[in-house]
């Protein structure tokens, strides 16, 4: 099983951290892909992180889930066509796409969200509502595929909902 995160500088380090480690602590394969590959990004807190792949290079069909962490990353993040047509090949098959916080904007860039319930960071509430989701202020928010969080704080039920679907996947 492999999940790609797709990240950019500026990224909610715990937002990319957390999941990255709790599903390596699965067993799960896990690339981290930016604008350039083997690219140093460094989180709001300073953390950082190197990828393994640059957007360029993204094949979705070798992924079975993709996670889109927050911060400001998702801002870079969703002005890559690349990363945008990832996002929107990997949802239309079907595969668990989780985003926290800032990173539904990368679910609007990719026209996922109308008719789906969601729930984000409560600054881009509307921005949400008007890509035509259902936006719900709640920890966590699963509509099929979809995997909604608004913010750290939510990220054991993040990754709990994120875990369950790769384990029905």
């Amino acid at each position: 099983m492999r999940v790609l995160i797709l990240a950019a500088d500026g990224f909610e380090d715990s937002e990319l951290l957390v999941p990255l480690y709790r599903l390596k602590e699965e067993g799960i394969e896990v690339e981290v892909a930016g604008p350039k590959q083997g690219q140093t990004l460094t989180g709001k807190h300073g953390y950082s992180v190197t990828t393994d792949i640059a957007f360029a290079q993204l094949d979705a069909d070798g992924y079975d889930a993709l996670v889109l962490p927050g911060g400001k990353a998702p801002e870079t993040v969703r002005l890559d066509e690349q990363a945008v047509s990832a996002t929107r090949r990997i949802f239309d098959a079907g595969k668990p796409v989780a985003a926290i916080c800032h990173g539904a904007q990368v679910l609007i860039s990719a026209s996922a969200l109308p008719g789906r319930k969601a729930t984000c960071w409560v600054g881009i509430r509307d921005d949400l509502a008007c890509a035509g989701a259902d936006y719900r202020d709640a920890e966590v928010i699963v509509d099929g595929n979809l995997i909604t969080s608004r913010c750290p704080s939510d990220l054991p039920a993040f990754c709990r909902e994120l875990i369950k679907a790769l384990d029905r996947a």
